[in-house]
């Protein structure tokens, strides 16, 4: 399934860039924009289930894929222009989507997978209605999408002449109207905590990962997180486990948010944090303290619990029980704790796409020509830690990075 081609197909979405026609004080890309959209995603899903109301978060995490995939294939027509094509030419956008679906079928050898793909291209073309029972869960995604969308307005708002930005700020302004029935989109537009919130998140698209070293393509700390979610989405439904859908929300959020730390601690680069034997205990420490003092207090109480549970012990297979957090084998997991009462999660399944993700950061900057010291090591330290026979959470993990090479 995670193949090398539809890998570096996604990888595409860190060198698609954004708002490229205005004047950017910083890169708006893509993949970026694909993360922030999911962790609004997440704080609006979560305000809904705390109001009683079902949030289908697999068809939620599917849609976010095959956006990006579309976007991939589409990047070179703007929205607007589309949403033109959609109701003023419908037969040709129905062409249009035909052709996205074929650029990937090649790619996507997962049947199920690729079938879901073309009925969400359908529901989004009108063509094939959406589930009753999964509107609600549109509702939030496509607010989510909004708002992402406004949020990148207001931060390239300050350096373009107000002439340029009226006309698309009154088109988002109207569109968010009607995604203002949800609780936490009102919060976000009125500013209140969950904003202040995901303005720390925020933070991690400014970081820039192996920053010690130029490359090609750049990868802020966000759009990484992202790429791992997707990764490890894709790798938990080819590892022969069936994952409850507990775990699939979990490991994807768990991967998503597994370097929010990282929003008030910034970015230590792993060399630096294995300096000294005792070192790596001692920034958990301090980075458990400080996301305490300064993340948690911005957190609403019903999901608080859950994001530490997704960062704290992040890459442990883990599940709870009795209301206890307790470390498991991969067999067990799948024995006797697949199921949505556990809450598990693949936790060393998502460590190998971390490694993979930084793997194929550093490997395709250095195909691209962009090379070094840096860059080699930790390519090649990534290699090392997977020996032939190596297998994490049911994937072989040295054929894995052997076909990524």
């Amino acid at each position: 399934m995670l193949n090398k081609k539809l890998v570096l197909k996604i990888f595409e979405a860190f060198s698609i860039e954004r708002w490229n026609d205005l004047i950017r004080p910083f890169d708006l890309i893509e993949m970026d924009k694909a993360a922030e959209k999911m962790v609004l995603a997440y704080i609006l899903g979560k305000f809904e289930e705390s109001a009683g109301r079902k949030i289908n978060w697999t068809w939620m995490i599917n849609a976010s894929f095959f956006d990006l995939l579309k976007k991939i294939a589409l990047c070179d027509i703007k929205a607007p222009v589309q949403a033109l094509i959609k109701q003023e030419y419908p037969s040709e956008y129905m062409r249009l989507n035909e052709w996205v679906l074929n650029q990937y079928r090649t790619l996507i050898d997962d049947d199920e997978l690729f079938s879901q793909f073309t009925i969400y291209i359908g529901q989004k073309a009108g063509s094939i209605p959406l589930k009753e029972e999964d509107k609600l869960t549109s509702h939030v995604y496509q607010a989510a999408h909004k708002y992402s969308t406004i949020r990148e307005l207001e931060m390239i708002k300050p350096v373009n002449e107000t002439a340029r930005l009226t006309k698309i700020e009154q088109e988002l302004n109207r569109d968010i109207q009607k995604f203002l029935d949800l609780r936490g989109l009102q919060l976000l537009t009125t500013k209140q905590r969950p904003y202040e919130f995901l303005l720390k998140i925020e933070q991690l698209r400014f970081q820039r990962r192996w920053n010690q070293t130029p490359r090609i393509p750049n990868t802020s700390v966000l759009g990484h997180c992202y790429f791992v979610a997707i990764s490890s989405f894709l790798l938990g439904r080819q590892n022969g486990t069936n994952p409850c859908e507990k775990r699939i929300f979990n490991n994807f959020f768990s991967a998503l948010f597994h370097d929010l730390p990282e929003a008030v601690t910034r970015d230590i680069i792993s060399p630096v944090k294995q300096a000294t034997d005792e070192l790596p205990s001692i920034v958990k420490h301090i980075e458990d303290e400080i996301v305490n003092k300064e993340l948690v207090p911005l957190m609403e109480n019903f999901y608080a619990d859950e994001l530490m549970y997704f960062t704290n012990d992040e890459f442990e297979n883990r599940i709870i029980e009795d209301g206890q957090i307790k470390h498991v084998s991969f067999d067990d997991l799948n024995s006797k704790y697949n199921s949505d009462q556990f809450s598990p999660v693949d936790g060393k399944l998502v460590r190998l796409c971390d490694h993979a993700s930084a793997f194929l950061e550093a490997d395709i900057s250095i195909k691209h020509g962009i090379t070094s010291r840096h860059l080699e090591d930790g390519r090649n330290n990534t290699l090392s830690i997977y020996k032939k026979g190596t297998v994490i959470n049911g994937i072989d993990a040295y054929d894995l990075f052997t076909k990524l090479l």
